[in-house]
């Protein structure tokens, strides 16, 4: 997803799929265990235990994304770029919960739209990697590639099968979590103080988020004086999960054939046009028949609500997109500047730029997805695309890149009569010391201070809200 994306749904009435058909397909980022055995037996759990997420709440998501897609919401993605079973802790969820409230909440103000809310977190527990090894200490070991394979301590980068059952119970025990957390009220409108602001603790940034707090807290006695109080809709909002669907043995192991909410909006039948035009968030499917009879049921991955393809795994006759191309949740696929047209008119998902490529580029993918007939959410991911690596080798973004990629995608879309429908961010709400920028001025020499992720390097509490306000600045302005 870095740069940008378009978000959108699978058609998945597919006669020839079924949730292992991508095991005859090439692909990319192969896992090789040393135990089979032990593979089987803890493939033959993750099947047997219950779904993390239900397809209630991937419906609810599919039709809050068409809001997006409309330009009548805006969604709001981010999170750890390395999720680890130690942040299953409660320290650790609350922090990104209150921030992704925060952000939301001042991208509220700012856009005058309802927000999206779409944690990556609960199961963002494989990366891919460039090469299965690397150097340590003048040895060759094996890569860390997620807490679900193997340890990043280098003393224990063996391949653990037991990992795929330990993720499905770290992510099971965050989500209910962060389901309990959002029912007693911690999202509630009427104490949006109790939110806090953690470790931000910048004059203006305090100033700026009180004053918006404040405002809202006028409204809502306004509306309770004149008993308009809708205060059951104020109390709790939705909270999705999401992550990359890497390892695809897990991913399948988590599919179930399910029975679609009796509410899903779909049309008892569905006859194609000459040249049919479809919306996959609404759940349409091109078929060949003329008539057919929309199924009561359909394979949900119920690992989570929303994932996506990575930059590495998005060939359209490989595995990957084999696999996804059958499920019912909404999914992303990450495209790059290398990616082709046609490429981009089969996959039709996430277009990955960059601050550099992002004004050649943009315009033309936005044209090619627009041709195809297909409804998509744009989304920038303006992170992946600006990162480097400083003169000692520390990994690294750049906090005014990272907005100008984003203002950049923000006015294009606006000149293709386009709607930029969300950004996602990898971000912490811990006071870490990771990107360069920002309001605190961070500089190359001052990543050690606090530099502190597994993998890429990621915005902290101020940074990421900083950005929020940034965006809800210019949003504000434009309206």
């Amino acid at each position: 997803m870095n740069g940008h994306q378009p978000t959108t749904s699978n058609g998945t009435h597919h006669d020839d799929w079924n949730p292992s058909s991508w095991q005859s397909r090439p692909i990319k980022q192969p896992v090789s265990y040393d135990d089979q055995a032990a593979v089987d037996k803890s493939l033959a759990k993750l099947r047997h235990l219950p779904p993390i997420v239900t397809p209630t709440e991937i419906w609810k998501l599919r039709r809050s994304l068409e809001e997006v897609a409309l330009g009548k919401a805006f969604l709001l993605q981010g999170g750890d770029c390395a999720e680890l079973f130690d942040y299953c802790y409660d320290g650790a969820i609350d922090s990104k919960i209150k921030l992704l409230l925060q952000m939301s909440l001042v991208l509220i103000w700012g856009g005058n739209k309802p927000v999206v809310r779409l944690a990556r977190m609960a199961g963002q527990y494989a990366k891919p990697r460039s090469s299965p090894m690397e150097t340590f200490n003048g040895k060759q070991i094996p890569s860390f590639r997620g807490d679900i394979l193997n340890a990043y301590d280098p003393e224990n980068r063996e391949l653990d099968p037991d990992r795929l059952v330990q993720a499905y119970f770290h992510s099971a025990a965050t989500l209910n979590y962060v389901r309990a957390q959002l029912s007693s009220g911690v999202a509630d409108l009427h104490n949006p103080l109790d939110w806090g602001l953690g470790h931000v603790s910048d004059p203006e940034l305090q100033t700026k988020y009180t004053t918006i707090v404040e405002s809202i807290s006028e409204s809502l006695r306004f509306m309770k004086t004149i008993g308009a109080d809708t205060a059951g809709q104020l109390q709790t909002v939705d909270l999705y999960t999401s992550h990359e669907g890497l390892l695809l043995a897990y991913e399948e192991s988590l599919t179930r054939k399910l029975r679609h909410p009796s509410n899903r909006n779909v049309p008892p039948t569905y006859k194609p046009a000459k040249a049919p035009k479809v919306s996959p968030l609404t759940g349409g499917a091109m078929i060949d028949k003329s008539i057919r009879e929309v199924e009561t049921t359909g394979y949900y991955n119920t690992s989570a609500h929303f994932l996506w393809v990575g930059d590495r795994t998005r060939q359209p006759d490989h595995a990957h997109v084999e696999y996804f191309r059958g499920i019912e949740n909404p999914i992303g696929i990450k495209v790059g500047p290398t990616t082709t047209v046609d490429d981009l008119s089969q996959l039709l998902d996430i277009v990955n730029l960059g601050k550099r490529s992002v004004e050649e580029l943009l315009p033309r993918h936005i044209d090619a997805v627009r041709k195809t007939g297909h409804t998509v959410v744009w989304q920038c991911d303006p992170m992946h695309g600006n990162t480097r690596s400083t003169a000692s080798g520390v990994k690294t973004r750049s906090f005014a890149s990272i907005f100008s990629e984003l203002s950049s995608a923000l006015r294009i879309h606006k000149e293709c009569g386009s709607f930029l429908g969300g950004v996602h961010l990898e971000l912490t709400g811990d006071a870490v010391t990771e990107c360069t920028g920002g309001s605190q001025g961070l500089q190359d020499k001052d990543l050690g201070s606090r530099y502190e992720t597994f993998c890429d390097p990621r915005l902290n509490e101020k940074q990421a809200l900083e950005l929020a306000f940034l965006v809800a600045g210019s949003q504000r302005e434009k309206s």
